[in-house]
C-alpha cells in the first residue's frame, strides 16, 4: 500500500538530502542480486534515520535487521567520534554485501557486525544504547523491545520499522496472519506502556519512535 501518490513521494525524495553515492550503488546492487529488495530502507526514510541519529549525538547505536546494510549506514552518520553501531542479522550470506559498503562508506571501524539470533546476541552485549533501531522478524517485535529497554538509557530511542505493515494493520485480520497480529499487538503494547512515550510517524511502511522515560 503506498500512503501517498507517486509523484508527491517524488517530490518529497527529490526535496530531501541526496544520499551519498555508495548508498545508491549498494540500493541498486541489492535490486540486482539480493531477494525482496523491497526490504532496503531506501533514500527517503534513510535520511530520516539520518538525520535523527544526528539529532541525538549517539554513543552506541543497536540495528536489530541489517539486511544488506543501508540502514546501518544511514544511522551511523550520527555516531559519535568515538561512537560504534552494533548490527545484527541472522542471515550470514548477506555478510560480504554489508561488509563491502561499510568498507566504501568510510564507516566500517565503527560498526560491529553480528551474526545470529537477536534474542540470544543482545544480552551479552554490555553496553548502553542511545539509539536503537527495530527491524527484524516482526512476530518477535514484542521480545525485541524487552530484551533491549534494559540495554538503554532514560533519553534513548527506540525506532521501530514497518509498524503500518502495508495498511494491514487497519484491515481485516486473517487467521493465519501471525506478523499482522503481532504488530497490532506491538503497536497497542507501546501505546500504553508507561516505560516509554511514543509517536508513531507515517514514514514509508510506518515508523515508530519511543523514547525512554
Amino acid at each position: 500500500m503506498h500512503f501517498l501518490s507517486e509523484t508527491l513521494q517524488e517530490y518529497i525524495t527529490s526535496h530531501s538530502e541526496d544520499e551519498p553515492f555508495y548508498l545508491t550503488e549498494l540500493s541498486r546492487e541489492t535490486h540486482l542480486k539480493v531477494i525482496q529488495p523491497r526490504m532496503i530502507t531506501g533514500h527517503y526514510q534513510g535520511r530520516v534515520l539520518s538525520m535523527l541519529s544526528k539529532i541525538i549525538g549517539p554513543i552506541n547505536i543497536l540495528e536489530i535487521g541489517t539486511y544488506t546494510g543501508y540502514s546501518a549506514l544511514c544511522l551511523a552518520e550520527g555516531l559519535t567520534p568515538n561512537g560504534r553501531l552494533h548490527t545484527i542479522d541472522i542471515n550470514e550470506e548477506l555478510a560480504g554485501i554489508q561488509k563491502k559498503y561499510f568498507d566504501k562508506s568510510g564507516f566500517s571501524d565503527l560498526i560491529c557486525q553480528h551474526t545470529g539470533d537477536a534474542l540470544q546476541i543482545i544480552p551479552s552485549l554490555q553496553l548502553k544504547f542511545d539509539l536503537v533501531f527495530i527491524d527484524a522478524e516482526k512476530k518477535e517485535y514484542p521480545r525485541y523491545f524487552e530484551a533491549v529497554l534494559p540495554k538503554t538509557r532514560k533519553g534513548s530511542i527506540i525506532l521501530s520499522d514497518n509498524v503500518l505493515w502495508s495498511g494491514k494493520v487497519v484491515e481485516a485480520l486473517e487467521v493465519n496472519d501471525k506478523a499482522t497480529k503481532a504488530l497490532l499487538e506491538y503497536n497497542q503494547m507501546l501505546k500504553e506502556d508507561p516505560r516509554v512515550e511514543t509517536v508513531m510517524l507515517p514514514i514509508r511502511d510506518g515508523l515508530t519512535l519511543s523514547r525512554v522515560l
